[in-house]
């Protein structure tokens, strides 16, 4: 169903008192955090993580995670919810989410949702009841078919069932490879055409903004310096650390984290600082660049006009 249609479907549920609940969305490195701290400081907001990274405790400077500081003077929710070593999903986002607005409401607050994890915002608007569960059985065969195979090869696949999904998906992030894959195999269709199916409505209002980087090489210069900053912070000590207290692998979503990821094959010694720099700057791009394509396809989510915190706060008011 066209995701307008399922907009206006949820208007007409919710009525003209509905509560409202707004939600930044954009690249990475685009400033939405930035943006965010700066209305909180103006507007009673609490903020919800909309980040599939900033979920795992201990990983603090890999994911540019709102300081101490910040997190005291703004509420921050679904930061730190679970140890490296466990695993998190968009359907446990979805009800957390749901959680953790209906709980701002109550207190008079303005929830803003912030983040860059494209697909927890489409499970919170479309949900994923029409998803099969998983299956052990096809999720072995698919495991099996990587060994021999590479993710790669599998990503190439799932282009020909799912162009829309494999656009989303890169060829080295096994986890959602297996899932898209994995329904297709169980149903018969596309998991792209499975999540556009309507979703039971919010039990409030939920409008949604996007920063749109125009210039390219600008977002580029941004991520660069981002990632050097991320690593003058300590990054590999992070990493470290992290690998010393809990039994991680580099195959746990925690792990395939962009940073994370480049950071961990320089510590087993499969390529320099220099390299895994240069790798973790690309990856990042490309994690931009998919994000850049979700945005592209969500319909509903309006974007801003410079001065971006102007216009989102004349919106909220």
């Amino acid at each position: 169903m066209d995701p307008e249609v399922v907009a206006g479907e949820k208007k007409k549920t919710l009525g003209s008192s509905a509560q409202i609940a707004y939600c930044l969305l954009g690249p990475t490195a685009s400033g939405k955090s930035h943006l965010a701290l700066e209305l909180a400081a103006r507007l009673p907001i609490e903020i919800v993580s909309i980040d599939s990274a900033q979920v795992y405790r201990g990983m603090d400077v890999g994911t540019a995670k709102p300081s101490r500081a910040e997190r005291e003077r703004v509420p921050h929710h679904l930061i730190d919810v679970l140890d490296p070593d466990e695993r998190y999903s968009a359907a446990q986002f979805h009800a957390d989410a749901l959680v953790a607005v209906e709980d701002i409401l109550s207190r008079k607050k303005i929830p803003l949702l912030v983040g860059g994890t494209m697909l927890y915002y489409r499970t919170l608007v479309t949900g994923l009841d029409a998803l099969p569960a998983a299956d052990p059985a096809v999720r072995a065969e698919i495991d099996e078919e990587a060994a021999r195979r590479g993710w790669p090869a599998l990503h190439a696949e799932l282009a020909l069932i799912d162009p829309q999904a494999a656009a989303r998906i890169a060829p080295n992030d096994p986890q959602r490879i297996q899932r898209a894959l994995e329904v297709f195999r169980i149903s018969g269709r596309s998991i792209s055409s499975l999540q556009t199916a309507a979703a039971p409505a919010l039990p409030f209002e939920l409008k949604a903004y996007a920063i749109l980087p125009a210039d390219r090489s600008m977002l580029h210069q941004r991520i660069e310096e981002r990632f050097d900053r991320i690593l003058k912070s300590g990054l590999i000590e992070e990493l470290k650390s992290l690998r010393q207290r809990y039994a991680l692998s580099p195959e746990l979503p925690s792990m395939r984290c962009v940073g994370y990821r480049q950071a961990w094959a320089f510590l087993e010694g499969e390529c320099g600082e220099a390299e895994m720099r240069k790798r973790a700057i690309a990856a990042t791009r490309q994690l931009a660049k998919r994000q850049m394509t979700w945005l592209r396809s969500f319909k509903e989510v309006e974007p801003l006009v410079d001065p971006a915190a102007a216009d989102l706060e004349a919106r909220m008011r």
